[in-house]
């Protein structure tokens, strides 16, 4: 089995709901993903998958959708006013723990067809969550990868979240 991974690093804020520690007030990081992509072949070029095209299509993704927002969970009380106030937002169906950011990455890199087969999320030096999903079998050289990508890409629209830019 090959694997690559890339480093992408970003900031983001949030908060925890129904958390007792000093994470349930708004406060940031400057997190680190580490996208691991895994398959028993190599492809023409003798890759897992080019880090520049990783870099293009997922750095890009988390730039644009995660990146200097507020990540919230649907029902904090404090998205009316920062939606009121034009803050960058992305709301989330569960707690934006590290664990969630990790699997919301892991999610879109499978639905973009990729043999993805684990994210970890530094949310700081020493703090970090993997999540690894059933997408992680979907290397591309296995039968029903196709398929698998196709249910991981329709999952991921069912949980999509709402972006609301600033």
């Amino acid at each position: 089995m090959y694997s690559v991974t890339k480093t992408i690093e970003f900031c983001y804020g949030h908060r925890l709901l129904n958390y007792e520690g000093k994470c349930r007030h708004l406060h940031g990081h400057n997190g680190k993903a580490e996208i691991e992509l895994s398959s028993e072949t190599l492809d023409r070029r003798g890759m897992v998958r080019d880090f520049s095209e990783i870099q293009r299509v997922i750095h890009a993704w988390i730039d644009r959708a995660l990146d200097h927002k507020m990540l919230l969970h649907h029902r904090d009380p404090a998205l009316p006013a920062l939606r009121q106030l034009g803050e960058p937002l992305f709301v989330l169906k569960e707690n934006p723990t590290a664990e969630a950011i990790a699997q919301l990455i892991f999610d879109y890199a499978a639905s973009q067809g990729w043999p993805v087969t684990s994210v970890r999320l530094w949310e700081t030096d020493r703090s970090v969550a993997t999540y690894r999903g059933p997408a992680a079998r979907a290397a591309g050289s296995r039968p029903g990868a196709t398929t698998r990508a196709r249910a991981t890409r329709r999952a991921m629209r069912r949980r999509r979240s709402t972006v609301t830019a600033a």
